[in-house]
């Protein structure tokens, strides 16, 4: 499998008046493209700012990183929204849904900012809520909608630009257990269609179900592990 992300040297260096704060402290690392990774370590040990440089939502204070060959320091802004449109889903804790509107019209959100035709946002989202799962609750808004559900339409609208790679920031965080192994029974389904996963997540069992963990502590990588994952089928 080739290198989808790559990481030099990379350091994210936070500064508070006279205080710097090294949120990312030299990271080197790779992730083959197709691969199920889970990023864990306590609150404030810098897993959120990798995910955050390597979505493209931040840039690193020093180092080298590349997304499928690319460097990404030195695009501009409207370049790195292109790529985060492009090439890339992200699924939040929160769901982040409009709550008055359906779940096919909060699937579509993407493809509106990508001036994609109203008739081919609605086929692309349909299929998209199928393939979670929930065609049949296209028209539903997230209050008719469980908690499992809401987080199904946010991977839906994750997946409905057929990213290489979605990037999930403590997915299961707002679902009872049950809920949190069907999202990521989901997941791993996913994987196996090539796209790359990287989690974020505290819980151990959530991070069972990956692959690969990578551990944090202080901003940078305390242990990197590959593992025979367990299986969230039901």
């Amino acid at each position: 499998m080739s290198a989808l992300i790559e990481l030099e040297h990379v350091s994210k260096v936070y500064v508070a008046g006279e205080t710097e704060v090294r949120a990312l402290d030299d990271v080197t690392l790779s992730i083959p493209a197709g691969q199920f990774v889970a990023v864990m370590g306590a609150s404030g040990s810098g897993k959120s700012t990798l995910m955050n440089v390597i979505g493209c939502l931040d840039r690193p204070t020093r180092g080298t990183y590349r997304l499928a060959g690319r460097e990404i320091a030195n695009l501009h802004r409207g370049e790195l929204a292109e790529i985060r449109n492009a090439m890339l889903g992200f699924v939040f804790q929160s769901f982040n849904l409009l709550p008055r509107t359906s779940a096919l019209d909060n699937v579509e959100l993407p493809l509106v900012y990508a001036g994609v035709s109203a008739h081919e946002r609605t086929k692309r989202a349909l299929a998209a809520l199928d393939r979670v799962g929930l065609a049949d609750r296209a028209h539903h808004t997230p209050g008719q909608l469980s908690g499992g559900q809401q987080q199904r339409v946010a991977i839906a609208r994750a997946l409905v630009n057929d990213p290489q790679l979605i990037l999930a920031d403590e997915p299961t965080g707002q679902l009872d257990s049950r809920a949190g192994m069907e999202l990521m029974r989901l997941l791993q389904g996913l994987v196996k269609t090539g796209i790359t996963i990287l989690i974020v997540t505290h819980e151990a069992e959530i991070g069972r179900c990956a692959e690969r963990v990578i551990t944090m502590r202080d901003g940078a990588i305390l242990s990197d592990v590959m593992q025979t994952p367990v299986s969230a089928a039901a």
